[in-house]
């Protein structure tokens, strides 16, 4: 059959009954761009006025408590004396100098036993979660080091390890309080920094030691190289709560006898009973631990519930 000279070509998109010209692809026209709907766009509307709303009520409420604290605070009988006690400008000026130096010696005791107390935690968790029989007896350590340590006050440790270890007279073991409370609380944060590491390694499931097993891998490999960096991001943001906690319990090697910040803030209260070197030096704790204590909260919201449910339509509605 012959197809007569004036038929209309046939393409893509030919409709019968309506001439059809071969268009490439490249010279369609593009396609409308996405819109939302009406109803989207009220929902959209409704949540702002939601947390418009919500942070209008939040700051009303701030506003509310403060000023009631304030007020009760300022209208207190004994409230000219308690400010002259605790709140004297040139006495907090004046004793700034001391106590920031003996900050500067807590936040070496800090990172030197957060170092050391992460490396040693990791080693008993690693011990403690072995199963080779030839690693029982550290097994056993571990379990009754962790054991002893969480079941102690670290203010007994350090009254122990202060008073005790000098006792003994070792002569290569330096008895100044500063060394002996940082050795103090190494020894109570590593059984809590083990018991992180513990509950990350426990957290990998089983299939993840098997699968690397079954590559080849031997168990330190396996332990090496797929539990243990699972494992860590695992227990990041808990680790960090503790080693937040570690920096503000380096003020407990004052009872040592160590010039820390609160030692130097009780030097300066002695003979004036102005406390308003303590309040400096807890300004000076918190100005330390607030950005770490922040962080630490970002980190969890972006790998916590917060995160996950973020990604759902209507989660803002939810929470």
């Amino acid at each position: 059959m012959t197809v007569p000279d004036d038929a209309p070509p046939s393409g893509r998109g030919a409709r019968r009954g309506e001439p059809v010209t071969d268009v490439p692809d490249g010279a369609r026209p593009p396609a409308d761009p996405w819109s939302p709907s009406p109803r989207a766009l009220d929902r959209a509307a409704f949540r702002r006025a939601q947390r418009r709303r919500s942070a209008l009520v939040a700051l009303v409420s701030t506003v509310i408590v403060v000023a009631t604290v304030v007020l009760v605070v300022v209208n207190a009988p004994g409230w000219e004396r308690a400010r002259t006690a605790f709140f004297d400008p040139a006495t907090a000026w004046e004793s700034l100098p001391a106590i920031l130096e003996g900050l500067w010696l807590n936040l070496r005791v800090w990172v030197a036993a957060g170092v050391i107390g992460t490396l040693l935690g990791l080693g008993l968790a690693i011990a403690r979660t072995s199963r080779i029989p030839a690693l029982f007896p550290l097994r056993a350590f571990a379990i009754g080091y962790v054991d002893l340590f969480r079941g102690v006050p670290l203010l007994l440790v350090l009254l122990l390890v202060g008073f005790g270890l000098p006792a003994l007279r070792l002569p290569w073991l330096p008895s100044s309080g500063a060394f002996l409370g940082a050795l103090a609380i190494v020894l109570t944060y590593t059984a809590y920094i083990a018991e992180v590491f513990r509950a990350g390694i426990e957290s990998v499931h089983p299939s993840q030691v098997a699968a690397a097993r079954s590559l080849g891998l031997t168990r330190v490999q396996t332990t090496r190289r797929v539990v243990l960096p699972q494992a860590v991001r695992n227990v990041t943001a808990p680790l960090a709560n503790n080693l937040v906690a570690l920096q503000k319990d380096s003020g407990l090697i004052s009872v040592l006898g160590a010039v820390d910040a609160i030692r130097a803030a009780q030097i300066a209260t002695t003979g004036s009973y102005n406390f308003t070197p303590y309040v400096v030096a807890g300004v000076l704790f918190f100005l330390v631990s607030f950005p770490l204590t922040r962080a630490v909260d970002a980190y969890q919201s972006r790998r916590g519930w917060g995160r996950s449910i973020a990604t759902v339509s209507g989660a803002g509605d939810i929470r």
